[in-house]
């Protein structure tokens, strides 16, 4: 049947911002269901907040609303576009829940629900509805009780006993969720999913914890023709969420008739489901019995793994099927030959580990549960499970800590961590037997198996290495500088007798037919599948798994500069381990390599590849900390390979402080007093020269790692303990706190001779909280015309004097009218896209052009006034981690962003903090907090609040401050002067708002508790007096104003 010919306007909705749970694998299957559609000559109407993806681009789809996703918007953009149909299963978990709040509203009335129906979403996610489908059409469910309130838990008890597994319906990445063994355990997290499900319906379920996990995605069209595109599973076995688990692929422990038992369940349930596009079933499976433990009737993230595993593109595919085409009509793009109804079959292993987050989050409950913690994962490829598991530990980029205490090992074992995995080879370097690691983890023994199979060469090569020993390990997945470590033979040796891996290519069909695919992974076999070609070519460096401080912003550099680079004829190859990722999908790049980012990885690839350029630029942190090392490895090497763009030395000026402020002084630009230390002693020294408080950190690191803010000497002792762990080489850098300023953030862009600036944002939160947290607007709002020629002025000294060939973001800080330059990273930054979304300036694909020699004179771009507001705010996942500290500071926390956008400040702050979660109300009840010193700066804030017909809440110092200035205000305990006070407030949900701004180490411990409190019962919580200004200025323009809802086009002129 061919398409749906009453679609002529359809319109998509995206996922919001990264969270856990919802990483980047929604950008890249929204963005390809963009181009899927529009390829059939259909409309695409786009609605999404996330500014920092390629799917909000205003090119991607025809039209582009960057608006939050709430009902009442999206309802409204549907009046105003009058779609044919609805695409909800492109965006996660949030589209799905906005499909049926849209249906319930009555707004989808002559609107089609393609791809997954509304009866679908209904039955994959209420949890009553799920069950009785599955014992109608025969399929065993695990034991269960549905509840909708908490009265209802003793009989939940009877019926399913402990332990028990607790899934809240509607939510996104399980959060809510739990595993509860005690009584307790059960009715905390029981009252916890009851907040966080949108129908106030939590399932708890007999436990399946110790069974294998194996799940499918599945495909199916409206002929009823149903493929299994790939099944994978999971290490870890139940009570992890899939998300978190380490997960493989094809299923290898299940013999073919157990596979198809499980086969052909997956494909009863898609069809049973009506579902019309892809599907991800997940099983409970135990010595040939099963449980049908859930579905997502929708893109998931399984399904960006499944589609970068098998080279299948699942989104395309599940979007031109939602529109009516049937699979035998749509061709794989992928294989080039075969129709979209071929089964894939894959004749290698793919690898996934998930990445924590728990690096930044000390205090962090780290057990793995069914609710994600994770913020990103990398996908390896390996011949081999050994190969896979060894590629996938050096694809994550974390520090691994051996450890050689039996006791310990037992411990981190018993209970699934983000540790345990690494700690598995540690048990079977001690000898610990397959038998009792599986004691302890239920892990499937066939895993188990292939890691002591790793550590078995490891003992081998390190107490008898021999020549043959040493191809052997290659084959298992280990590097050249492990083989040294292990053998203590010299590299050029090792390299001599190893050689150059062989590069396979991921062909969907397992060489059956011819394939296109430019996608490729290294092993150590005889034949290479590497094409050679004798155009000019250049590798870009990608980000690797998504993580705190380098999220999917880089993601978006790197597909920007590909681009760039395609349209002048170049052959760009990307070299990325991400399987969520745009970057990574099969046709944004001319070849792509999915493998670590190691430095030897990187060389091996440059080595085999004759490039004429590298690109480190646009991956973040990561890529920028190989510049160096690449050069002298094309140096040794003799190739003919240049870093393009800025050079290695140049960045590391910037870098290393020493250098950096004898540039600013040559430059005649102030900075803040600073210096850096290289022992205990020395820091003392310089702090006590400087003045507390002064700002401490380690040099070289990403988002912040390991910044603090420190008082006194104490804190300075206790910081230097923790920084000296963080890197050993690096001094640890300490600069005057700047109290009570104003921090900018520039982008720019700079060929060596002319500097064009993107756009200067103001941080709205004050200097101290990292730029990556920090809600900013631009343009500017409090600067004056003389302070904004100040920053573009330094801005085009510094980046000349550095020599900067490409992109350079530069943070400043404003005090008492003095502008101080704080940093500057001649690199992509994360608020490359947040500028180029606000002033259509393509930033990243300006900088690739001059990086291959291109002048800023023959492109043509001015910088630009605008004349709406554009406000980036953040999205925090404390809600994901408990026992995380919420407070801001100087270390990143955020995990994704959104924008606002509309003509006035006010306005897109609103929607700015209604993107993020954070809606600000516009009447109730305010509770405000401040220490003494802001008593006279909350005055006029407090003012406008009752003015505007808020009831004012306080504890007594501000309740007296405020009483003799005539404002009326309620008193309320602190929560240490017991109840009730503000917290019994949150929990009685008799709160709409709180400013709170925490002062000394008593407040400091209210404040925890408070801000805890408001993340659990989501009331909005702002820590800042520049916060406080912004929500009055919203309340204020929302109080007068109606908000603007127009595509992105619009306001930039397009």
């Amino acid at each position: 049947m061919p398409k749906n010919t009453s679609l002529k306007k359809v319109l998509l909705i995206g996922s919001g911002p990264i969270q856990i749970g919802q990483a980047a694998e929604f950008d890249y299957a929204g963005s390809q269901a963009c181009k899927a559609v529009r390829e059939e000559g259909i409309e695409v109407v786009l609605v999404n907040s996330n500014p920092a993806t390629i799917q909000t681009d205003p090119e991607t789809a025809d039209k582009v609303y960057v608006e939050p996703l709430k009902a009442e918007i999206i309802a409204q953009i549907i009046k105003k576009e009058k779609p044919d149909g609805i695409l909800s299963g492109m965006g996660g978990q949030t589209a799905l829940n906005l499909t049926a709040e849209l249906y319930e509203m009555g707004a989808l009335e002559g609107v089609q629900i393609l791809g997954t129906p509304i009866d679908a979403i209904y039955h994959g996610e209420d949890r009553d509805l799920f069950k009785k489908l599955m014992i109608q059409i025969g399929e065993p469910v695990p034991k269960s009780f549905i509840l909708t309130k908490i009265e209802q838990l003793d009989e939940a008890f009877a019926e399913v006993g402990l332990p028990a597994i607790i899934r809240p319906a509607y939510t996104l990445g399980g959060s809510g969720g739990g595993v509860a063994n005690t009584k307790d355990e059960l009715k905390k997290i029981v009252e916890y999913g009851l907040t966080k499900s949108r129908v106030h319906q939590v399932l708890i379920e007999e436990s399946v914890k110790g069974w294998n996990e194996i799940e499918f995605e599945v495909m199916r069209d409206a002929a009823d023709t149903c493929i299994i595109i790939c099944g994978m599973e999971n290490v870890d076995p139940m009570g992890v969420h899939t998300g978190e688990s380490v997960v493989v692929a094809p299923i290898l422990s299940l013999t073919s008739d157990e596979f198809g038992i499980m086969r052909r369940a997956a494909i009863k349930i898609i069809r049973a489901l009506n579902v019309q596009g892809g599907c991800n079933i997940q099983f409970a499976f135990n010595n040939g019995d099963y449980r049908v433990i859930e579905v997502n009737p929708r893109v998931s993230r399984s399904s960006a793994l499944a589609s970068k595993a098998t080279g299948y593109p699942i989104a395309r595919v599940a979007a031109k099927v939602a529109i009516g085409l049937h699979l035998d009509e749509i061709k794989n793009t992928v294989t080039g030959c075969t129709p979209a109804c071929f089964e894939p079959a894959v004749d290698y292993v793919v690898v996934k580990v998930s990445r924590w987050p728990f690096d930044k989050f000390k205090t962090a409950d780290r057990t793995l549960t069914t609710s994600m913690k994770s913020t990103g994962e990398v996908m390896a490829i390996g011949r081999t499970v050994e190969e896979g598991f060894k590629k996938a530990l050096r694809s994550l980029d974390t520090d691994i800590y051996r450890h050689t205490d039996l006791n310990e090992i037992r411990m981190i074992l018993s209970r699934p961590t983000d540790e345990r995995f690494p700690t598995l080879f540690d048990a079977f370097r001690l000898g610990m037997t397959v038998q009792e690691v599986y004691d302890l983890t239920q892990i499937e023994p066939f895993f188990l198996e292939k890691i002591q199979n790793i550590v078995d060469i490891e003992l081998e090569l390190r107490e008898h290495p021999t020549e043959e020993l040493v191809k052997t390990s290659k084959k298992f997945g280990f590097s050249n500088a492990e083989i040294r470590e292990l053998t203590g033979w010299n590299i050029y040796k090792i390299e001599s007798l190893v050689g150059l891996p062989t590069y396979k290519m991921v062909d969907t069909c397992s060489a059956e037919f011819p394939a296109k695919t430019p996608y490729y992974y290294s092993t150590w076999e005889q034949e290479c599948e590497l094409p050679v070609s004798d155009t000019k070519k250049v590798l870009i460096l990608g980000s690797g798994a998504i993580r705190i401080g380098q999220g999917i912003e880089f993601d978006y550099c790197t597909v920007h500069a590909v681009k760039s680079l395609r349209e002048e004829g170049i052959e760009v190859h990307v070299l990325n381990n991400n399987p969520e990722t745009v970057s990574t999908d099969f046709d944004t790049s001319d070849r792509l390599y999915f493998e670590p980012m190691q430095l030897e990885d990187v060389v091996n690839i440059l080595r085999k590849g004759d490039y004429d350029g590298v690109l480190v630029q646009f991956g973040g942190q990561n890529s920028v900390n190989l510049a160096i090392p690449i050069q002298e490895e094309i140096k040794l090497f003799g190739l003919k390979t240049k870093v393009l763009g800025t050079s290695p030395d140049n960045m590391d000026v910037a870098e290393d402080r020493n250098r950096f402020s004898v540039l600013l002084e040559k430059d005649n630009i102030p900075s803040p007093m600073n210096g850096s230390a290289y022992s205990e002693k020395e820091a003392y020294v310089i702090a006590e020269r400087i003045g507390y408080p002064v700002l401490v950190r380690p040099s070289y690191v990403l988002g912040g790692r390991g910044m603090e803010i420190v008082h006194d000497e104490l804190e300075l002792k206790t910081y230097i303990k923790e920084a000296v762990r963080v890197s050993n080489t690096h001094p640890v850098l300490i600069d005057r706190y700047l109290n009570n300023a104003t921090e900018l953030d520039v982008d720019a862009v700079c060929d060596g001779t002319e500097v064009l600036i993107g756009g200067v944002m103001e941080h709205i939160e004050e200097a101290g909280v990292h730029s990556g947290d920090s809600a900013c607007v631009i343009p500017t709002q409090t600067l004056t015309p003389e302070q904004i020629a100040t920053v573009k002025e330094y801005t085009r000294k510094i980046a000349l004097s550095l020599g900067v060939i490409g992109l350079i973001n530069i943070q400043y800080a404003i005090q008492n009218g003095t502008v101080y330059v704080l940093e500057a990273n001649p690199r992509a930054s994360r608020t490359v896209p947040f500028v180029s979304k606000a002033t259509g300036i393509p930033l990243a694909k300006i900088a690739a052009k001059l990086m291959i020699g291109k002048k800023l004179a023959d492109l043509h771009y001015t910088e630009k006034e605008i004349k709406h507001v554009a406000v980036k705010e953040v999205l925090l996942p404390f809600s994901r981690l408990p026992g995380v500290d919420p407070i801001l500071g100087p270390e990143m926390k955020s995990t994704g962003e959104v924008i606002g956008i509309d003509y006035d400040f006010g306005r897109a702050f609103y929607k700015a903090s209604q993107a993020a979660d954070n809606t600000i109300p516009l009447k109730g009840n305010v509770f405000i907090s401040v220490t003494n010193e802001q008593k006279t700066e909350i005055l006029p804030i407090a003012q406008k609040l009752y003015d505007l017909g808020f009831s004012l809440y306080g504890t007594e110092g501000t309740v007296k401050f405020l009483a003799q200035q005539n404002i009326p205000m309620n008193l309320v305990r602190k929560v240490q002067e017991g109840s009730p006070n503000i917290l019994d407030m949150i929990r009685a949900m008799d709160v709409d708002l709180l400013i709170n701004t925490p002062g000394d180490k008593n407040a400091r411990a209210d404040h925890l508790q408070i801000m805890r409190a408001s993340i659990d019962y989501s009331i909005p919580y702002i820590t800042t007096l520049f916060g406080a200004e912004a929500a009055v200025q919203a309340i204020e323009s929302m109080k007068t104003n109606k908000v603007t809802l127009e595509p992105l086009s619009h306001y930039l002129n397009l």
